[in-house]
């Protein structure tokens, strides 16, 4: 055990060091197989003579080792019982002695625990818990908490459900009469420690964590010991939102003990407001007044920032209550909390500008991405438009006077523009603003073009504008993309392009950003603003400039640190589609190698290189089949490292394009180097890894086909379906696995299906039983049809392989899955499919014929329902190009028009006769001239009136 805590602790450390962690990983991986590693790690989270970063990475390496082997599908145990037992009786006491960021990871593991195994396969922990909670130490009480926290927290996010019920009430049982002892100790304490620094912190700290805790006990309902002692905790919490001590005057950078219990009350308060309205109505008042006092005592310093956004956060929820917001129906009233509340909180402070200055990446996804939830700024537009959601003209008419004074100001005062500009962003905006269109409704009194043409246009084109001004100019641009007509974002566009030669870094991010969203903007019949043909003669040169962006550094680090830039490349490519050949495909190719060469040796932003081998994705996708460039040789060598040198990050990607690639060939032969990558994706520990799955069996789908050949000489098809069997196992990777059968029945004949069909047969019914889910059964029901319709197998074929695995399966599985299923297709490909199975079965099967006469009625009934009811339409595919195109093509030399362009009419009592109809009315025709009427017989002995009617034009 020693020479195993020697040896992964030198391998812990490696895994910081970037250019050893992969080595250090896989051998660690290794380990980890071993018995007792879980316990190894926590021996080496609980070593006080280790260096913390070593504690810390075995805390790490404990979270995610329980994360992903804890328990298997089914909820049992992977690990053996004493090594569970162990961790149980262990995990508690190491968390609550461990220094704070340790507490962090363990409290993430012991969720995880709880999850499968709380309350009622851990039912001793709650009192576990009570027992160890201290009157007098509060850093065992602190421990104690911060573990009940992490288990209770789990509930928070939780829809109601009978079993959270019971855990719920089982915690209230045994921990609800002492939590309310310990607020009453913890208070005592705080009195006693007034002068005691260190005892204050802490007591304040365990004060923070109850009412952490008692969010958590009412998150779901409110318990009956709350419920009881509700007016004595409002009580604690009055006197802990006016609590001041001198002890804590001076600090400004983090927040102190103080600022974290007032956020938690503020956000208990929310709560309470949101949920319990009518049992907390009598106390909301007099918080009201309490949050206010607070907001006008807090100053500007980065320390009071969460409890700021709390405490707007529960103004916001008392404004969201039809009966409290009369609170602030007033214009006086309205005029102080702009004035007083809101105007201090959305005006930029000199932390901003320095963030601007210093970190603008961050400032940008801070200020852009959504990441500012807990932002002052964005607290107080979430206010102000609650407020302006209830009393839209007066709001308006009060934040005007302050909008039109600090414009006045802003002419010599770029930063009073700011904060006018920004007030102008919260009241002209209802509703958030959305990832596709930005603001797409604006208030009804204002004028959006009209301000910015009279205000902000200037500071888009003006060389002389603070880079601020000119970012806000572009963000203005960015919200209200959707309120500008097509010749306004033609005057727009090119100041737009030309802000990406700034040398200011946030200034060309944000012209990226408006360009990338600008470019994916469509006007409502879904055609593109800006098409292919707008863009294309600034295409080559926009480009350029991106790409010498992105590559300013080349450091891995600086190159992948913009994602917004990478964004903006590859909705460039999407846009262009085959236009990208005229900016020089292998100048594009040339520099996303380049770029993949250099972050492949520490990825860092997965964003970054989403948006990356997406663009990569596009030239595929719209270029592969262009004779100028071969992107198969182009990106071979790259790609070809990546999977040598296991870069785990980038493996779904390459093998997410190398299917493309491949789906795009024309040929029928397997290209290039292709075969070696058979022999890779063959190898069970490739499929370990379980993000891999996906791309790894879209790719040996797209193989299949043009491999054939190899596969079959080479004896490689059982490999295939032992593959096929592990990926059914798992609900997780099943419809993985029906990519590959699919390809397998596609691809070859029965002959070569023969040895192996019965087997398969028999895991897909054992599927049906493990994994009952809907989606589970249309994959099962559209292998079937694939198998039913093929040339060359049929359902008589399907039937002989499940009488091999038990007598008379196919007729529960056929009436219980097959037929139910069936009509909840909504592909137009997989209706097809249906379609031509059914033909198929009712004109050739022997066994529908004769065993299952009933069943040939149902059949025929079930096809005329298909034929009735047209398909939803899938919506397109957005950004992800390397996703599998839906094909409306199923093979088989059937070539008629998909099921969607069938147009009916609304009160007609048969569909009008489709392309695909007649070719139903066809094969039934010609297969009944083979049977010498066979058909016509079964149809007047088998069928309803109404279904003979339909086949009575191809029988006579």
């Amino acid at each position: 055990m020693a020479t195993d805590l020697v040896q992964i602790a030198q391998l812990l450390n490696l895994t910081l060091d970037a250019k050893q962690h992969r080595k250090a990983e896989a051998e660690l991986k290794i380990l980890s197989e071993q018995p007792n590693y879980s316990l190894s790690l926590l021996t080496l989270v609980h070593d006080a003579t280790k260096p913390t970063q070593t504690r810390l990475a075995a805390a790490l390496a404990f979270k995610n080792f329980i994360r992903h082997n804890w328990v298997n599908e089914d909820g049992s145990h992977k690990l053996a019982a004493n090594e569970v037992e162990t961790i149980k009786k262990e995990i508690v006491g190491m968390m609550i002695e461990a220094p704070s960021q340790i507490q962090a990871q363990l409290g993430e593991a012991i969720s995880t625990i709880a999850d499968s195994d709380f309350w009622e396969r851990w039912d001793t922990l709650t009192q576990d818990l009570v027992s160890r909670l201290s009157p007098t130490s509060f850093k065992q009480t602190n421990g104690v908490l911060e573990v009940a926290h992490s288990i209770f927290g789990r509930w928070r996010p939780l829809f109601s459900s009978n079993d959270l019920n019971r855990e719920v009430l089982h915690v209230v049982g045994v921990f609800g009469d002492p939590f309310i002892q310990m607020l009453g100790i913890a208070d005592q304490q705080i009195g006693a420690n007034s002068g005691n620094e260190a005892e204050l912190r802490g007591w304040l700290t365990t004060m923070s964590l109850l009412v952490k805790i008692f969010y958590d006990l009412s998150c779901q309902d409110l318990p009956p010991v709350i419920e009881s002692n509700l007016q004595s905790i409002t009580v604690l919490l009055h006197k802990y939102l006016s609590y001041t001590n001198p002890i804590f005057d001076g600090e400004e950078d983090d927040p102190t003990p103080l600022e974290n219990l007032k956020s938690d009350i503020c956000e208990v308060l929310q709560l309470y407001t949101n949920k319990y309205d009518d049992d907390f109505n009598p106390y909301v008042q007099k918080f009201t007044q309490d949050v206010w006092n607070v907001l006008s005592s807090v100053g500007p310093e980065k320390r009071y920032d969460i409890l700021t956004c709390q405490a707007l956060k529960f103004l916001t929820a008392v404004a969201s209550v039809s009966r409290h917001a009369q609170i602030f129906s007033d214009e006086a009233t309205l005029g102080t909390i702009v004035e007083k509340v809101i105007i201090p909180n959305v005006s930029l402070r000199e932390s901003d500008v320095e963030m601007f200055e210093d970190e603008p990446i961050e400032f940008i996804r801070h200020d852009l991405e959504g990441s500012d939830t807990d932002s002052r700024r964005r607290a107080s537009t979430d206010f102000l438009q609650k407020l302006l959601g209830n009393f839209e003209m007066l709001v308006t008419q009060v934040v005007f006077k302050y909008i039109n004074h600090f414009l006045e100001q802003g002419k010599s005062d770029w930063k009073a523009k700011d904060t006018a500009v920004y007030l102008f962003l919260a009241i002209a905006a209802k509703g958030a603003v959305t990832a596709s269109h930005g603001v797409k409704t604006v208030n009804s009194h204002i004028n959006v073009v009209e301000f910015f043409t009279q205000h902000i246009a200037g500071d888009l084109v003006g060389g002389d504008s603070h880079p601020i001004a000119k970012v806000d100019a572009i963000k203005y641009l960015y919200n209200f993309r959707s309120q500008l007509d097509k010749a306004q974002w033609a005057a727009a566009m090119q100041p737009l392009i030309q802000n990406l030669g700034s040398d200011n870094y946030v200034v060309y991010t944000y012209a990226a950003i408006a360009v990338e969203r600008v470019l994916y903007l469509t006007d409502d019949s879904g055609q593109h603003i800006f098409p292919r043909a707008d863009i294309q003669p600034h295409a080559k040169e926009l480009l350029e400039h991106l790409f010498s962006l992105v590559e300013k550094d080349a450091s891995p680090a600086k190159l992948q640190e913009n994602e917004f830039l990478m964004r903006c490349i590859m909705r460039v490519l999407i846009v262009l589609k085959e236009g990208a050949a005229e900016c020089g495909i292998n100048n594009i190719l040339t520099h996303l190698n380049g770029i993949t060469n250099i972050i492949k040796q520490n990825p860092s932003n997965p964003r970054f290189y989403y948006y990356h081998f997406e663009a990569m994705g596009a030239l595929v996708r719209y270029c592969s089949s262009l004779p100028q460039v071969d992107l198969i040789s182009r990106l071979w060598e790259p790609f070809a490292l990546i999977l040598t040198e296991d870069v785990s990050e980038f493996i779904p990607f390459v093998f997410q394009i190398f299917s493309l690639l491949l789906e795009l060939n024309p040929t029928a032969q397997i290209p290039g180097d292709f075969k070696a990558l058979l022999e890779l994706v063959l190898t069970p520990t490739l499929w370990d890894t379980r993000g891999n799955a996906p791309p790894l069996s879209r790719f040996l789908a797209a193989i299949i086909p043009k491999a054939a050949q190899a596969i079959v000489l080479e004896n490689k098809l059982e490999a295939v379906l032992l593959i096929f069997q592990r990926l059914l196992a798992s609900k997780k990777t099943s419809q993985n696995a029906f990519d590959i059968i699919d390809s397998v029945v596609t691809t070859f004949p029965a002959e070569v299906l023969e040895p192996f069909f019965t087997n398969v047969v028999g895991l897909v019914f054992d599927s049906v039983q493990k994994h009952p889910s809907d989606s589970h059964k249309l994959r099962v029901a559209r292998f079937y049809h694939l198998v039913s319709a093929k040339p060359g197998l049929g359902a008589d074929f399907f039937i002989k392989h499940a009488d091999a695995v038990q007598a008379n399966v196919f007729t529960p599985f056929y009436l219980q899955v097959i037929r139910p299923t069936t009509a909840l297709f909504a592909k137009p490909v997989d209706r097809k499919l249906a379609v031509v199975s059914y033909t198929k079965t009712l004109c050739e099967s022997e066994a529908f014929a004769t065993r299952y006469a009933k069943g040939w009625g149902f059949t025929c009934t079930n096809l005329l329902d298909l034929l009735k009811n047209p398909p939803r339409v899938a919506a397109g595919l957005g950004d992800e190009l390397l996703v599998e195109n839906d094909v409306d093509d199923i093979g088989f030399g059937i070539g008629f028009t998909p099921l969607n362009t069938c147009k009916r009419g609304p009160t007609d009592a048969y569909p009008e006769i489709t392309e695909i109809e007649k070719w139903v009315g066809q094969y039934v025709k010609e297969a009944n001239a083979k049977t010498n009427g066979q058909i016509t017989r079964f149809a007047q002995e088998r069928l309803a009136p109404e279904a003979q009617q339909f086949f009575a034009p191809y029988l006579a």
